[in-house]
């Protein structure tokens, strides 16, 4: 295990324990099972920001009966990749995906790549989504940071009710010091920490009781005091920009073609709301106009 400036002291967490944990209890979700390719795995992760796995598993589970290689996936026209990503929400991520399988294809043998700078390379991917990859994958030690591990090492390491505001270096110090030196370890713990806070050590009522690292977490020797840093930022959905796109992106996946401008008009009362969000859509390249003025699905006209 290692250690880091952030973390001087070597930090309390048993990874045997919380290993073992996650072997035992673990979620039987789809991209874990074995077998499962780096494919397979990047579409998860991407799937996954921000959205319920509840919601993801059945879309998931589609795409890789319809898209098993990223060479298929990009040969699909863009608009059947955003039809496809349903109501997952930001379908940005879907037109990255599509980016990012061509280049796969055509750059690295139709495999997702192993190393994290090679995936932070790939439209669309991230410091969580490189790392992810490489850790859940290819058995890589490489330090997952999400939410979820930032609440576990907060409290567990830390003795803070929840984390602070984000910090890229100190979060990956942070876990980088909890990880084993060897890989296959490193991955499992990275995925152990994860599922923790998934389902146990969970923002407002964490199930301590069940905590396999509980007699070890400084959150707990200090008597679990309320979290007392700046306030987080909520987010609401009724309303907003993002609620407008989906509704009218959900008009052009239900269309078999172009649609009249008076169809997207009948969603949204608010003209001038409405109007931004569809310039925004047809900015972001996830709406395309004809050239009589209807609108549809990129590369559906």
């Amino acid at each position: 295990m290692k250690t880091s400036a952030a973390n001087p002291v070597a930090p309390p967490l048993n990874p045997i324990e919380l290993i073992d944990w996650f072997a035992a209890t673990a979620r039987p979700l789809p991209w874990r099972a074995p077998g499962i390719t780096g494919w397979g795995v990047l579409v998860s992760e991407t799937m996954l920001q921000q959205t319920p796995v509840n919601r993801v598993q059945p879309i998931w589970e589609e795409w890789m009966r319809r898209w098993p290689l990223p060479s298929d996936l990009a040969a699909e026209p863009q608009g059947e990749v955003v039809r496809a990503w349903g109501k997952l929400g930001y379908p940005r991520r879907a037109l990255r995906l599509h980016e990012a399988a061509g280049i796969i294809a055509a750059e690295h043998g139709d495999v997702v790549p192993s190393d994290v700078n090679t995936l932070l390379a790939l439209p669309g991917i991230g410091a969580y989504t490189a790392r992810a990859v490489a850790a859940f994958a290819y058995g890589k030690r490489a330090p997952v940071v999400d939410t979820n591990v930032r609440r576990v090492v907060a409290r567990a390491v830390h003795g803070a009710g929840d984390a602070g505001p984000p910090s890229t270096k100190r979060d990956l110090d942070d876990v980088d010091a909890l990880l084993p030196d060897d890989d296959a370890s490193a991955a499992r713990l990275s995925a152990a920490l994860m599922e923790l806070g998934q389902v146990v050590c969970t923002v407002r009522s964490p199930l301590c009781e069940s905590c396999p690292i509980a007699h070890d977490c400084a959150w707990q020797h200090a008597g679990r005091p309320a979290y007392a840093g700046p306030p987080k930022k909520v987010q609401k959905f009724a309303g907003t920009d993002r609620q407008v796109r989906g509704k009218l992106l959900d008009v052009l996946r239900g269309a078999t073609g172009p649609v009249q401008r008076e169809q997207l008009d009948a969603v949204w009362s608010d003209a001038g709301q409405r109007d931004r969000c569809l310039d925004s859509l047809l900015v972001d390249g996830l709406v395309e106009q004809t050239d009589d003025g209807r609108f549809a699905l990129p590369g559906e006209h």
